[in-house]
């Protein structure tokens, strides 16, 4: 055989096996047609072997192309074997689409959680009266949940009745924070007034598990400080914050109560948004109002736990529980519905 033989042969078996590639309808077959080609007896293997009968001149000529040659076409197989196990696989996925336990088409949608968008019209209401977002940790220090709020250490709220405690080799008492006013301390630590702050999150208490109370339940609390805040300035902001919630008739009132991280502190009532004070009304028992949360004039010894002068600042701070905001918005009775993950009240929403 001449080199211009051996180079002919060479371009015969290239149309070849480019055309029997081609033509493989399966992976199968496609293997069938390397075998044929760069197997132990494949054509091209013994085209290659036959390099040896050739002088060293001629062999310098014909190695690369028959080098190249083998290269071109294994890159081939090796694409097509690629784009044929694609196929099959996709072949495969359609063969089985028609699963019987996936559920019927149109599919059902998500939806957020009646306690997300409680939050979230609360956060919006008050983020339009210039509040900012803040957030902090569930496990949380005796100071940060206790000492910096003005807090003593005989207060009832402290006690193993009431709180969280975790057991662990750390010097502070660690615990379930049992309500959003540490995330105040925490903001105001490192920062200096003025100071507008809503701090939306989960809290944790030793509370019975009935209709109108949970062991964990969320918190909406809100902090301003500033020169010269006073308890019309709570009231406005509350009253904006009732009225967007509850339509523009909505009113609020303050009762006397004692809370030590601020003075004085208030209780907050709120008009009933479903009667106007009718016998009959068993949200509001006929009172005509609701209790919504405390409120009050942030304490100087708060200030003081986080170096603000009491003298020169003051603020007012609040805290209302989301789910009976929730509750009342929604028409909700019972505060396990919120938590039962039952969908036929969360398709509700």
């Amino acid at each position: 055989m001449t080199p211009k033989d051996w180079q002919g042969k060479c371009s015969l078996v290239r149309e070849h096996f480019l055309s029997e590639a081609a033509k493989a309808a399966s992976a199968e077959a496609l293997e069938a047609v390397k075998v044929a080609c760069l197997g132990r007896k494949g054509e091209l293997t013994e085209l290659l072997k036959s390099l040896k009968d050739f002088s060293l001149e001629d062999k310098k000529t014909l190695g690369p192309l028959g080098n190249a040659l083998k290269q071109e076409l294994s890159a081939l197989f090796d694409a097509r074997e690629a784009a044929l196990k694609a196929s099959e696989l996709e072949a495969g996925l359609m063969a089985d689409a028609s699963d019987v336990t996936l559920p019927p088409y149109p599919f059902q949608r998500g939806r957020l959680h009646p306690l997300t968008l409680a939050t979230r019209r609360i956060a919006g209401i008050l983020e339009r009266l210039g509040f900012a977002w803040a957030d902090g940790p569930h496990v949380e220090t005796e100071r940060y949940n206790f000492d910096a709020l003005n807090i003593p250490q005989n207060h009832p709220a402290r006690a193993m009745q009431d709180t969280f405690y975790l057991n662990g080799p750390c010097r502070d008492k660690r615990l379930l924070r049992t309500h959003t006013s540490s995330v105040q301390i925490r903001y105001m630590e490192g920062r200096k007034p003025p100071l507008r702050i809503i701090s939306p999150g989960r809290v944790f208490r030793k509370d019975a598990l009935d209709a109108s109370h949970s062991p964990v339940f969320h918190q909406v609390e809100g902090l301003y400080v500033d020169k010269n805040v006073s308890m019309a300035d709570l009231k406005s902001t509350l009253t904006s914050l009732m009225r967007g919630l509850f339509g523009p008739k909505a009113r609020i009132r303050f009762r006397p109560s004692f809370f030590p991280f601020v003075e004085p502190g208030v209780e907050v009532d709120a008009t009933c948004s479903f009667c106007s004070g009718g016998a009959r009304c068993p949200v509001c028992k006929g009172t005509g109002w609701l209790e919504m949360g405390g409120a009050g004039m942030v304490h100087p010894n708060v200030l003081k736990a986080v170096d603000i002068d009491p003298e020169q600042w003051s603020g007012f701070a609040f805290g209302m529980g989301i789910e009976r905001l929730a509750m009342l918005d929604y028409g909700v009775n019972d505060i396990r519905a919120f938590y039962e993950n039952d969908v036929r009240v969360l398709r509700q929403f």
